[in-house]
């Protein structure tokens, strides 16, 4: 039974040291109900703050077993989620799980893609078995940047722009990654399939409101090409 009073039948074994890492960016709005619904899955959150300016962080100030990461300037969710990823690793965590800080994950499903962890190494959450609440353009780039990486790595990816994921700690840890954009997250997945990690797949819901895509687009395509190019 995890905190929250739920049975997804995972052994507390397999809990310890669960971490969350939820890199943010101007999220005054959905923040700290992100975060509380987080913590009742995990031991520990580490809020990496990527130079907010609407006063984020200090939505947080109160809530046990959440650690704070403040940076001057907004520098990209690929160099927040490195940052975030070191800090698991001081703790020696053993499951990293990734989610926006927007409302579009569900903290609910955190102990479903953890117990996939039992057969893979990285758990994704699905969003593209239920497109309908899914913006055309974002459907179209999902399924094109999933495909061309499936081909890539060898591997069938679904949604490679899912940022609701698990890692066993040992994946961050032996992945260097470089880029500070949003293609990191497609960046660390051609690494680890490289390095022959297991992926898996959850389906969860696609969740969109009034929140604006932080993604640039040309910033984001370019990044994306030096990714297919690694």
């Amino acid at each position: 039974m995890l905190k929250g009073g739920k049975d997804y039948s995972i052994s507390i074994e397999n809990l310890n040291k669960v971490c969350a890492v939820i890199p943010f960016f101007n999220e005054k709005k959905t923040l700290r109900k992100v975060v509380e619904k987080t913590s009742l899955f995990v031991n520990e959150v580490i809020a990496v703050n990527d130079g907010s300016t609407d006063g984020s962080a200090a939505e947080l100030n109160d809530l046990e077993n959440v650690y704070i990461l403040n940076f001057k300037n907004n520098i990209g969710k690929g160099f927040a989620l490195r940052c975030g990823f070191e800090e698991c690793s001081k703790r020696n965590c053993r499951y990293i799980v990734t989610l926006d800080a927007d409302l579009q994950h569900d903290p609910e499903f955190i102990p479903l893609l953890l117990k996939k962890t039992e057969f893979f190494d990285i758990v994704i959450g699905n969003r593209l078995n239920d497109v309908k609440l899914m913006p055309y353009s974002r459907r179209l780039s999902n399924r094109l940047t999933s495909f061309m990486l499936s081909k890539k790595t060898g591997a069938k990816i679904m949604d490679s722009q899912s940022g609701f994921r698990v890692y066993k700690a040992i994946v961050p840890a032996s992945v260097n990654t470089d880029m500070n954009g949003f293609e990191a997250e497609s960046e660390i997945l051609v690494k680890a399939l490289r390095k022959k990690f297991s992926l898996g797949f959850v389906d969860i819901p696609t969740i969109y409101g009034d929140e604006k895509s932080k993604m640039r687009t040309c910033p984001a395509i370019k990044g994306f090409i030096k990714v297919m190019m690694s």
